[in-house]
């Protein structure tokens, strides 16, 4: 089922919306100073499977006029430092659950991420992730608890991913995106 979102080659276009819908409220909000907030985007080289769409290897973000401090506004498309978009880190690490070395390989061939890579955003997703300011703060939203030893197959479960649908996908990111700004990963818990 999650793969049928990986092979969507309109879902970079659509999380590039809601990228710069987010970007739009951090300038609205402007900054602490009062100072206007100017563009100041930075290039990434993101990977994933598929051809992106032109304004995908920037990070949005702002830079004071007063304080030239940096606003960074959550991000959609990325999981903070990570090079592959945070679509594949969340979508693949989740087809990853119950791991068999023919679907690692399946993996692997068809997305381009090898299984170290695969295997350590696994260890993040039920270590840092869990222990993390953000998640412990927003675990107390779902209805049903969230079983952390299988993350992120089962927030993927919470946000409906096993219908198909690109707004469970979209939410599911949205939800994510603090975890692409600095405060929270200064934030995190060793």
């Amino acid at each position: 089922m999650y793969q049928s979102f990986l092979k969507d080659a309109s879902l970079p276009e659509l999380l590039l919306r809601v990228d710069a819908d987010l970007a739009r409220m951090a300038k609205a909000a402007g900054c602490r100073c009062r100072g206007a907030l100017h563009v100041s985007n930075y290039p990434r080289k993101p990977r994933c499977p598929w051809t992106l769409p032109d304004g995908c290897d920037l990070r949005l973000s702002f830079s004071c006029a007063i304080c030239r401090k940096r606003t960074t506004p959550p991000s959609a498309l990325f999981l903070g430092r990570k090079v592959y978009l945070a679509v594949v880190v969340a979508l693949v690490s989740a087809l990853r659950h119950g791991p068999t070395p023919r679907r690692m390989a399946l993996l692997k061939e068809q997305w381009g991420v090898p299984a170290r890579t695969v295997a350590r955003w696994g260890e993040w997703w039920r270590a840092a992730f869990v222990r993390s300011p953000f998640w412990r703060s927003a675990r107390g939203r779902f209805a049903r608890p969230v079983d952390e030893q299988a993350m992120p197959f089962s927030l993927a479960e919470a946000f409906g991913l096993n219908a198909a649908k690109p707004e469970a996908l979209c939410a599911l990111l949205r939800f994510l995106s603090p975890v692409s700004t600095r405060p929270w990963l200064l934030a995190q818990v060793s």
